[in-house]
């Protein structure tokens, strides 16, 4: 580290997906990189997000399947105790472990630095700097040739009177419970909350899920949100569509929410209504790189800011927060810094998922989507009652639907609730990037008693009744 000339090639705020990316192809590039990190290193998803939250998912899944027995012929249904210190306690082992294997040990193995501290930036936008504050009070100064940006974002509640003097959980602060709630109140009906709804309402706590906009998943296809709201309401969650939260009191017992549809009480409420970028006290305006209105740090198609010489990657931008995008965009800057590539990455077919049971998985258009861009959409909905894989599970919640070009049938989007919904909509993304039509997936071979093969069925209604089909009927 140097205050005069660049000591580094490659000088990394952050160490959680983007961060490690970019790091590990630079480092391939025999490039000199240090990476600072003012928390824990890893960053959101190994952390308080993905494995966690789905290590937890399952465990819940799994009280749930015993509880659910029953619908099979010869089975019980089984109430299992929570012993819920030892599961979080598990959860954290679990977390501790990954983190060691995929980050902290691979920093380790590849050889770059990691510094604990809080970066800003100093100098100006001709020489920036990273000044850096240690965690032992000192201060210490990095000069790079690149910068990466790379600090994700942070939990984001709204301004709700009361909410500030009453505190809330966060999906972080839920997951780190020492006893498990009796009863819990979540704000906010996408993605986040609709998983921890389910995980705590499985585990045994009474749950209410409030969504200011008038569905659950509110960003789904329509028969996707109204396929969610009915499998809560089989396993007694209670839900508060078009409501807003207006006023929070907290008092011994718990909380009181002032809503504008009616009162509501729990002993926890959690907030998860969303995350900002996390660019508070970095100093970006000192070297001249832009900021939107939410704080996200403004980046071209190639993830450089506005300054020539500082990249951003991950949530920090504002873009779709998901993991496998910010390690994406990681390896993209490396390769653009320094190899002058110029590449850019096609978000056209990128699938998400909401770990729900069942899953909601979806890529590609709407066809709301469709029709704001001026194509005419042809749509088929398969409910799962017509998918064997659903009928020998005993389960047929969920759908399957598909968004075709009218006339070419050129497949524009996918949309799925099922079990192995993710895995469903991996082989649509390989489609839609592919360019196949609805013709060419209903003649492609699906393997018989998968849920995958759900896709090929959904294809085939388009000139087929599939209820009329024997099975494996190509």
């Amino acid at each position: 580290m140097t205050d005069t000339d660049p000591g580094f090639d490659l000088a990394i705020i952050g160490s959680g997906s983007a961060a490690f990316a970019a790091a590990i192809a630079a480092i391939g590039k025999g490039k000199r990189v240090v990476m600072v990190e003012r928390g824990t290193t890893g960053g959101t998803c190994v952390n308080v997000g993905c494995v966690p939250s789905k290590a937890l998912l399952a465990a819940a899944e799994a009280r749930h399947t015993a509880q659910a027995a029953g619908r099979f012929p010869g089975l019980t249904a089984r109430d299992v105790p929570v012993g819920f210190p030892a599961l979080i306690g598990g959860k954290d082992a679990l977390v501790e472990e990954m983190r060691m294997h995929k980050y902290a040990g691979l920093a380790d193995e590849y050889g770059w630095q990691i510094t604990r501290g809080s970066a800003a930036f100093g100098g100006d936008a001709d020489r920036p700097v990273l000044n850096i504050t240690l965690e032992d009070g000192g201060e210490a100064h990095i000069v790079a040739t690149h910068y990466l940006i790379a600090t994700g974002a942070e939990q984001w509640a709204p301004p709700v009177p009361g909410l500030e003097q009453a505190g809330h959980l966060t999906s972080t602060g839920a997951m780190e419970l020492d006893q498990l709630p009796a009863s819990m109140i979540i704000v906010g009906g996408n993605a986040v909350g609709l998983e921890q709804a389910q995980l705590f309402s499985r585990l045994g706590t009474r749950v209410t899920v409030v969504e200011a906009l008038d569905r659950l998943a509110p960003f789904e296809e329509l028969e996707v949100s109204a396929a969610i709201e009915e499998v809560f309401a089989d396993e007694g969650i209670a839900v508060h569509t078009a409501t807003t939260l207006t006023a929070v009191r907290r008092d011994k017992a718990g909380y009181t929410l002032s809503t504008t549809a009616e009162e509501l009480r729990a002993e926890h409420l959690l907030m998860a209504t969303g995350r900002r970028p996390a660019t508070t006290g970095l100093n970006l305006e000192r070297v001249g790189v832009k900021t939107g209105a939410l704080g996200e740090v403004v980046v071209d198609e190639q993830s450089r800011t506005t300054h020539p010489r500082i990249w951003a990657a991950g949530d920090v931008t504002g873009q779709a927060q998901f993991v496998y995008v910010a390690a994406a965009q990681g390896s993209l800057v490396a390769d653009n810094a320094f190899d002058g590539a110029q590449r850019s990455l096609d978000y056209a077919a990128l699938p998400r998922i909401t770990f729900t049971s069942p899953a909601l998985a979806s890529v590609g258009m709407t066809d709301a989507q469709a029709a704001d861009a001026g194509i005419r959409c042809n749509c088929r909905t398969l409910p799962l009652a017509h998918v064997p894989r659903a009928l020998v599970n005993r389960d047929t919640r969920g759908l399957v639907k598909i968004v075709a070009e009218a006339g070419t049938g050129r497949m524009l989007g996918v949309h799925a609730v099922a079990e192995g919904a993710g895995d469903l909509i991996t082989a649509a993304t390989y489609a839609i990037s592919a360019g196949m039509t609805v013709d060419q997936l209903a003649r492609t071979w699906a393997p018989y008693l998968t849920m995958a093969e759900a896709l090929k069925l959904a294809a085939q209604t388009y000139t087929q009744d599939v209820d009329k089909l024997s099975c494996c009927a190509g």
